[in-house]
C-alpha cells in the first residue's frame, strides 16, 4: 500500500510533515520520503529504507536539516519517492499511491524512441511514480497531464505534487483511496488519514471526489478539475488497513468494525449457529473491535487471552522470508494462561489472506490449555487478488488460502465454482468451512457475509469496490 501527507503554511511545516507522514506508517513498510521547499534553499529531499527501522527513527536525525513552508512526504511499500522532476512544466516533487498494471505497455506506447529512459529499481521494475511523472509531462499543464495519467493508467494512481508554495492533490479516477484536506488558521494540509492532521491542529475541510484535482495553498484550497460521477472506494479500508480513528466518506473505521461484529453475531443468533463459548477474543490488533461488537451483541464475555509484544517487534513482516516472519509472529504472541486454560474460545480476525499464521495460533492456544477454538472472519472469503491497489505482496491468486483449498478439494473445476465456495449458504461453501476447520484444528469456522459487511460500512454499495471478495469490477 502506501500513504501520504503534505502541508503548506505561513510557518515552517517540517515538524508537521514529519509527524503527518509518520502517522501513515501502518500503510507501508519499505520506504519513507520527505521533501520540503523554501525560497532561499529550494527543494530539500530525503528517502530512507524503513524495512528494519521505523520511519520516525530513520528520519528523526534528518529533521533539523528540513526547513520550509511547504512539503510533501510518503510511506511507500514499493517505489523510492517522492521524486524531483524537471520538465517543461517546471521543477516539482511528486509522490503517488496505487499500482500501474500496464506499465510496460505505457512505456512502449509513449516512450519507445531512443530519447527516453527510466531508472529501474532493484527488482528490474519501473518506478511507478517516475512513469506517472513522465505521463504528466506529455501535456502542456500539470492538470492536463494528471488527467492524461488518470485516463491511461490501468490500476489506480493517487497523486500529490509539490510545486514551490502549492500542492496539487489528485484522487484516483475511481476514488479507490481517500484524499482529505485539513485546514488551520496558518495553512492547509492534504492527507490519506484524517486523524494524522487532527493531531496536528488541522480541522476537516474537504474530501476530494473521484478523479478530482485540487490546489492546496496556505490560504485555502480550490478545485482545478471536477470530480467524476463514479466512485469505487476500497471496501477493505474499513475491514483491515484503515486506521481506527479515520473516517472515509463519512464512515468511521472503528465504528464500522464494532458494528460489523454486531451484525456477525446477530446473524449467527438468528441462524442458531452460535457456539457455546466462554470468551470472545479478537486477533491482536485489528480483529479486536470486530470481536468487541460480536461480544456485545452475543452477550458473551470479551477478553484478551493473548497479546502482542510490540516494543521491539512492531511488525511481523519486517524480516526477510516467511520462516523468519512466522518466527517473529510466534515470538510476539504472549499468552494469558488464566484466560486460555480449560476455556472455549471464539476468535475474530479482520481477514484471512494467506492463512500462514492461523495454524500456529491454534496450536499456541491448545498448547496453553484451550478446550475449544472457534474462528470467525470479519469479512467474506478473499478469493481474488486486488488489481487496483498494492496492499498485499501476493503475486498470485494461488497465494490466497481460499483458492488453495478449493483447488485441493475439486481441482480446476472448483475454481470455476469459486463463487459457490465463498457463499456459506451453498453446499460448496459448507465444504470450504469444513476444510478450513480440518486444516487448522478449529471447532467451527464462519465468515461475515458480503451483505453484512456492506451494512456495517453504511455507505452506498454502488460506491464501494468489493472485487477481492466478488471478482466483479
Amino acid at each position: 500500500m502506501g500513504g501520504f501527507f503534505g502541508a503548506v503554511s505561513n510557518r515552517d511545516i517540517a515538524t508537521d510533515l514529519f509527524f503527518g507522514v509518520d502517522y501513515h506508517s501502518h500503510l507501508g513498510t519499505r520506504r519513507g520520503g520527505m521533501v520540503v521547499y523554501d525560497k532561499k534553499n529550494g527543494y530539500h529531499r530525503q528517502i530512507h529504507n524503513i524495512e528494519s527501522t521505523p520511519f520516525r527513527t530513520k528520519f528523526a536525525k534528518d529533521l533539523d536539516e528540513f526547513s520550509g513552508w511547504s512539503g510533501i512526504g510518503c510511506i511507500s511499500d514499493s517505489d523510492p519517492q517522492p521524486l524531483l522532476v524537471r520538465s517543461h512544466l517546471g521543477l516539482y516533487a511528486i509522490t503517488t499511491v496505487g499500482i500501474i498494471n500496464n506499465a510496460e505497455e505505457l512505456v512502449g506506447q509513449y516512450f519507445s524512441d531512443h530519447g527516453h529512459q527510466f531508472m529501474a529499481m532493484s527488482s528490474g521494475e519501473i518506478n511507478s511514480t517516475e512513469l506517472t511523472a513522465a505521463l504528466i509531462n506529455q501535456k502542456d499543464s500539470l492538470v492536463e497531464g494528471i488527467r492524461h495519467a488518470q485516463d491511461v493508467i490501468k490500476g489506480s494512481c493517487t497523486i500529490l505534487i509539490l510545486q514551490e508554495d502549492r500542492i496539487i492533490a489528485a484522487r484516483d479516477k475511481l476514488g479507490r483511496l481517500p484524499v482529505l484536506v485539513g485546514q488551520s488558521e496558518e495553512g492547509c494540509c492534504v492527507s490519506f488519514e484524517s486523524f494524522a492532521y487532527h493531531k496536528l491542529g488541522y480541522n476537516d475541510a474537504y474530501e476530494l471526489g473521484p478523479q478530482e484535482i485540487v490546489e492546496v495553498t496556505r490560504n485555502g484550497y480550490k478545485t482545478l478539475a471536477p470530480a467524476g460521477d463514479k466512485m469505487r472506494i476500497c471496501g477493505f479500508l474499513w475491514s483491515y488497513y484503515g486506521y481506527p480513528n479515520s473516517n472515509y466518506e463519512g464512515s468511521n473505521v472503528e465504528v464500522m468494525r464494532c458494528r460489523n461484529g454486531e451484525i456477525m453475531a446477530q446473524d449467527e443468533m438468528d441462524a442458531g449457529t452460535m457456539p457455546d463459548v466462554d470468551i470472545v477474543a479478537g486477533m491482536p490488533d485489528s480483529g479486536i473491535p470486530h470481536a468487541i461488537g460480536y461480544a456485545n451483541r452475543s452477550g458473551k464475555s470479551f477478553a484478551r487471552p493473548f497479546v502482542k509484544y510490540t516494543p521491539t517487534w512492531s511488525r511481523s513482516f519486517m524480516t526477510g522470508g516467511q520462516k523468519a516472519r512466522s518466527q517473529v509472529a510466534e515470538m510476539k504472541q504472549i499468552p494469558v494462561p488464566e484466560l486460555i486454560r480449560d476455556k472455549k474460545l471464539l476468535l475474530v480476525d479482520d481477514s484471512i489472506v494467506r492463512g500462514t499464521q492461523l495454524g500456529e495460533t491454534v496450536d499456541f492456544l491448545y498448547q496453553n490449555g484451550a478446550k475449544e477454538v472457534h474462528m470467525r472472519c470479519a469479512c467474506p472469503p478473499l478469493a481474488y487478488s486486488c488489481p487496483y491497489l498494492n496492499f498485499s505482496r501476493n503475486k498470485s491468486e494461488m497465494d490466497l488460502l481460499v483458492r488453495r483449498i478449493v483447488l485441493e478439494l475439486e481441482g480446476q473445476e472448483g475454481i470455476r465454482h469459486i463463487d459457490e465456495y465463498t457463499d456459506r449458504n451453498t453446499e460448496r461453501g459448507q465444504r470450504l468451512l469444513e476444510a478450513i476447520c480440518e486444516r487448522f484444528g478449529f471447532d467451527s469456522m464462519g465468515f461475515q457475509s458480503l451483505e453484512g459487511l456492506l451494512e456495517a460500512i453504511n455507505i452506498d454499495k454502488e460506491c464501494l469496490c468489493t472485487y477481492c471478495w466478488t471478482g466483479k469490477k
